[in-house]
């Protein structure tokens, strides 16, 4: 019998490489277009969405898919799978729990300006909120801290320089939720100190639920199979245009601390990124 050499069979070439990089730069693509679009709406003498609400759903919905997108360009799918459901999970059952208890957030009540339940009293944008904070925040300290990744406490400092900027992702977040979009309405509390009505304790509590969502999610962010990628500088662009929305509408609706804190942090941030990324 003829045997037959493998080495003459041409092997033909895989069809769908080179697709996560177009799905990432499609998905930021829209991302980028929708953020203008609402950009546009708060501030243009025409307002051509008005008060709809599908423009902002549409902008959560795709700010969380490139973000998940450029993740999985570095981590294998399923842990981008694992650790986007432990982020909406934990999320999930903290914002309920505040909603319903006041606890560990103080309390509020999320009105229909932020969409539909997922189930009551839980909106069903308010987990995806927390994957965009997550994600981005980490993916923006692992370029500020990339010249001491080789340290034993890297770890340790990026959770808690992610949490740090999830905080100061919220300081800009809660101007614009309750002042400008009214996606929820923060009832009385003993708190003394307040943000925009936004009671102290707010931000202690979203410290606190974005430690435990690290502790949990980090085993599943970590790249076993580790090999030389070129600076992923996506993380920084999304967190920073979602932040130049909320100092848009800051400056439109006269909130001048929110706006002169959050472009301040941005300005920082960015720098530090940048001096980090580039070491």
């Amino acid at each position: 019998m003829k045997q037959i050499s493998l080495k003459k069979i041409p092997l033909r070439a895989n069809p769908f490489s080179g697709w996560a990089l177009r799905i990432d730069r499609i998905l930021f693509a829209l991302f980028a277009l929708q953020l203008m679009l609402v950009w546009l709406n708060l501030w243009a003498p025409f307002h051509p969405f008005g008060r709809s609400r599908w423009p902002d759903g549409l902008l959560i919905v795709l700010a969380t898919a490139t973000t998940l997108a450029s993740l999985t360009r570095r981590l294998p799918g399923q842990n981008v799978i694992l650790a986007s459901f432990i982020i909406i999970a934990i999320a999930a059952a903290a914002q309920t729990l505040g909603a319903l208890a006041a606890i560990p957030f103080g309390p509020y009540l999320y009105t229909e300006n932020f969409g539909q339940m997922l189930f009551y009293p839980l909106p069903w944008a308010a987990p995806l909120l927390w994957v965009v904070a997550i994600l981005t925040s980490r993916g923006v300290g692992r370029l500020i801290l990339r010249p001491w990744r080789k340290t034993k406490a890297y770890g340790f400092w990026l959770m808690g320089l992610t949490v740090g900027l999830v905080v100061l992702l919220d300081f800009g977040l809660e101007p614009f939720a309750t002042q400008v979009k009214h996606f929820w309405l923060w009832g009385p509390s003993k708190a003394g100190l307040y943000w925009y009505t936004t009671p102290w304790v707010n931000f202690l509590g979203w410290a606190a639920t974005a430690a435990v969502i690290l502790a949990f999610t980090t085993p599943a962010l970590i790249n076993k199979k580790p090999a030389k990628q070129p600076t992923d500088y996506k993380p920084l662009v999304v967190w920073l245009l979602v932040n130049m929305l909320f100092v848009t509408a800051a400056l439109v609706h006269q909130l001048w601390w929110a706006a002169g804190l959050t472009a301040a942090a941005s300005v920082a941030v960015t720098i530090f990124a940048i001096r980090g990324a580039r070491w």
